[in-house]
């Protein structure tokens, strides 16, 4: 009777072990390009509008074995890694002494809310003024959406600190640098985290959208151009690409977040879960 029971809860056991994420994953993507492959073929959308998946694989072989798109490739990269890099810096460093001093971040406070809810696309005449069709058009955009997403986590981070502690800091004459490094950093790093990954996102996103319109050198522009010469396969290819460089960045940014906040809560109970 013991061991019937005890049989009979080890297949409960595996009937409930749970399906790995990766292989959901996989499956979802299996259904996309399944329907993606049958939809045209069914004649569910014309084929010069959406082509079969499998005519996009084609084309992709195709710009993979070409020079220019790796270059183009190369630009993107470059772009949203400059974008970002500049943004990181200019937002935690403007974070810092910003939130640091109550005074300072209450006569801020009204001119980044009216700033930050500008979508950097409206910008786009003004670079285009500036910089022309130069990558420096598109890395205005990429600075100034990333930005935000930045500094103002750093602000949420710095307000975060404990005021005891800051009290403390300051009774044993700690000089700012030191409060920084000792009291603000602790807390205010995660939520430097979080903005780099919102910020890597979003630098992406304007990336190719600055690209796309502006047509500076990169992947939006040889979408665009793909567009404009009717290669529909190809243009569908670039996007498919984009969509992978996405998945990348997304990769590597959680990666960098479970590096550096490896000692935090939130991270230890993802570990251990």
């Amino acid at each position: 009777m013991t061991s019937a029971v005890a049989t009979g809860s080890g297949r409960e056991g595996r009937r409930r072990r749970p399906v790995p994420a990766w292989a959901l994953g996989l499956a979802g993507l299996a259904c996309l390009m399944a329907v993606a492959e049958a939809a045209p073929r069914a004649g569910l959308v014309k084929e010069r509008f959406l082509p079969p998946f499998s005519a996009m694989v084609s084309a992709l072989a195709g710009q993979a074995g070409t020079p220019v798109f790796w270059r183009a490739l190369l630009e993107t990269l470059r772009g949203w890694a400059i974008g970002l890099a500049v943004a990181m810096a200019a937002g935690v460093v403007l974070g810092i002494l910003i939130g640091g001093v109550p005074f300072v971040r209450a006569a801020l406070a009204s001119t980044i809310e009216f700033l930050r809810p500008i979508p950097s696309v409206a910008l786009i005449p003004l670079a285009v003024l500036l910089y022309g069709t130069e990558m420096r058009s598109t890395l205005l955009l990429v600075v100034y959406a990333s930005f935000w997403q930045i500094l103002v986590q750093v602000l949420y981070g710095v307000q975060d600190v404990d005021p005891i502690a800051r009290e403390t800091a300051r009774s044993y004459r700690f000089g700012p640098l030191s409060q920084v490094r000792t009291v603000i950093w602790p807390t205010a790093l995660p939520y430097v985290v979080t903005g780099f990954r919102l910020g890597a996102a979003v630098a992406l996103i304007l990336e190719i959208t600055g690209e796309l319109v502006i047509g500076s050198p990169g992947l939006g522009r040889q979408i665009a151009v793909a567009q404009g010469s009717g290669a529909v396969a190809s243009m569908y290819a670039l996007v498919i690409v984009v969509g992978l460089v996405g998945v990348v960045v997304n990769v590597l940014a959680r990666a960098t977040e479970r590096r550096v906040l490896r000692w935090h809560p939130s991270i230890r109970r993802e570990v251990v879960s």
